[in-house]
């Protein structure tokens, strides 16, 4: 039932949503790609979806979950272990050339950092997206920031200006001291890199976000997208200690699409979906909702919690990511 939208999802859209996101929004967290950018069998999720998913048909799927918004926003590829970087990069360019689209490089911790430099000039991308599938350490789930995000490809962004979308990892994520060390030592030495940490610093489980977020107070160069994140605690933290101005909303297209959520269960987390969840031993008619809509509603939940005003939350939507690029 993944990439299919269905009636149940339409009500919770028109009963809760609508009149809480905004008329334009800035996606800060979205996927573009082709099955053919993988060497081998591609992620389960793209597998099951269109086998080409450019900039119109993000546009397209967006629609579904966010209906009548005029959406822009910031793509990379789908990173995974057999992506063809040369490839997807080469069709990420291509699509971030339509108006709305920004568009980053996806990046592996040995590429030579001029060769990131020139292929960024040449092909106009305004951010760099690292990720930990290409650490150097194995586990890469356990893997520390410097083993997939080098700090001469941070110099680089620093010099160009440029965003870095990364994915903290490691078992407390922003509770780990040693990710709190790099991400602090990299904001301070290169104040020019713009690092969003995704998922909101991986605050899946909102306690690690909760415990870690005071490490990056007064950090003006780091943000947070809310991308896939179906707990509203690391969205209230994050408002709460960096400010609202530095939350921005985003997708994780086509991840978006999945049916499900996410809950933070003691000290990890967990997906729960339809595959793994009995919902016939449920005391009620229990049914999944697509992953975007959930994350939606956290954020709302998030919003309230913290008496965010109506034009604070088109902040967070749109006007946050607009002023980070540049945008008018």
């Amino acid at each position: 039932m993944d990439w299919q939208l269905l009636d149940r999802d339409r009500e919770i859209w028109e009963r809760e949503l609508a009149s809480f996101v905004p008329p334009r929004v800035f996606d800060s967290h979205l996927h573009l790609y082709e099955l053919s950018h993988f060497n081998g069998p591609a992620p389960g999720l793209c597998a099951k979806g269109p086998s080409s998913v450019g900039w119109a048909e993000f546009q397209k799927r967006i629609a579904e979950i966010m209906p009548d918004r005029e959406v822009t926003g910031l793509a990379f590829g789908f990173p995974t272990p057999t992506v063809d970087f040369k490839v997807a990069n080469d069709f990420l360019a291509r699509e971030a050339k339509h108006p709305g689209a920004l568009g980053q490089m996806l990046i592996h911790p040995a590429m030579d950092p001029e060769f990131i430099r020139e292929t960024v000039q040449r092909d106009g991308f305004v951010g760099l997206k690292p990720y930990h599938v290409f650490a150097t350490e194995k586990p890469t789930f356990d893997a520390h920031i410097p083993s997939f995000l080098p700090e001469e490809q941070v110099r680089v962004a620093h010099e160009l200006g440029l965003s870095i979308t990364l994915h903290i990892v490691r078992s407390s994520a922003l509770a780990d001291p040693s990710n709190q060390e790099v991400l602090r030592r990299y904001a301070t030495k290169y104040p020019n890199a713009r690092m969003i940490l995704a998922h909101a610093a991986r605050g899946f489980n909102p306690h690690h976000t909760v415990l870690g977020i005071e490490s990056l107070r007064g950090l003006n160069n780091v943000w947070f997208d809310s991308s896939a994140v179906t707990d509203s605690g690391a969205y209230e933290a994050i408002i709460r200690v960096m400010g609202h101005r530095q939350l921005m909303y985003g997708s994780d297209f086509p991840v978006s699409h999945i049916r499900g959520r996410c809950v933070g269960l003691g000290d990890n987390f967990l997906w729960l979906t339809p595959d793994n969840t009995k919902l016939d031993a449920a005391y009620a008619n229990v049914q999944f909702t697509l992953v975007g809509i959930e994350s939606l509603r956290t954020l709302k939940i998030a919003a309230l919690g913290c008496g965010l005003s109506d034009e604070q939350v088109e902040d967070v939507f749109i006007g946050n990511g607009a002023k980070l690029f540049g945008l008018h």
